[in-house]
């Protein structure tokens, strides 16, 4: 029974209101301590988890360096470049981006862009400067659309660029799910007919993108 305190500590922990990570390892640490475990062993326990899982904790370091990036002036600097560009629209910017998402998605470099990663501290604040390029000053209402509108091509283009990897966990879930009915079909089947949907997808969210833009073009006319 001594075991499940640590379920009693994550419980009270999470209640209380305490700091989510401190809490799940405190528990671990009286988990591994009632099994019987001596704390060196409980620190090689959380060594080896570590090591077998590092890539887990090599994504937690991606807010902390935005972070430090977006105080020394990432946003700025992003927001700068496109303001030094007339040509560039807000819609050809997120139709560019939603393109470079989706390719990179379908080549399964899912993790190369992201919220966190580009949408966050380069891309939004560049949408923001196309947007006032064409309209001036964005009311704030108008610059959250902006964000959202940012992040949902994000969304989109990763969306649809993942199905068209072979790799990716949805073709391989409905591949075994297909099997289990006795229907056998190749994974790069299911790859080439994400093609055709993907190119659906990018050219309704790219009209959406030019309506939005002109949308935005009118209110601040």
């Amino acid at each position: 029974m001594l075991i499940l305190l640590g379920v009693a500590v994550v419980v009270a922990g999470f209640a209380a209101g305490f700091n989510p990570l401190l809490v799940v390892m405190v528990s671990a640490v009286l988990t591994g301590m009632a099994a019987g475990l001596a704390p060196l062993e409980v620190l090689a326990a959380f060594g080896k988890a570590f090591n077998e899982n590092r890539y887990v904790s090599a994504a937690l370091l991606v807010l902390p360096v935005i972070g430090v990036l977006e105080r020394a002036g990432l946003q700025e600097r992003a927001r700068g470049l496109i303001a030094g560009f007339r040509s560039v629209t807000l819609g050809r910017l997120l139709i560019g981006y939603l393109l470079f998402r989706q390719v990179t998605a379908a080549l399964g470099l899912t993790s190369i862009a992201g919220h966190a990663q580009t949408i966050r501290p380069i891309v939004a604040p560049m949408a923001e400067a196309a947007a006032e390029s064409q309209t001036g000053e964005l009311p704030d209402e108008s610059r959250q659309s902006v964000r959202a509108m940012t992040a949902a091509t994000d969304n989109i283009g990763l969306f649809f660029g993942e199905d068209i990897f072979l790799a990716i966990g949805s073709i391989l879930l409905m591949v075994g799910f297909l099997a289990q009915s006795g229907i056998v079909i190749e994974p790069l089947h299911l790859s080439i007919w994400a093609i055709p949907t993907a190119i659906v997808a990018f050219v309704i969210h790219s009209v959406r993108l030019v309506l939005f833009e002109r949308k935005l073009k009118g209110r601040g006319a």
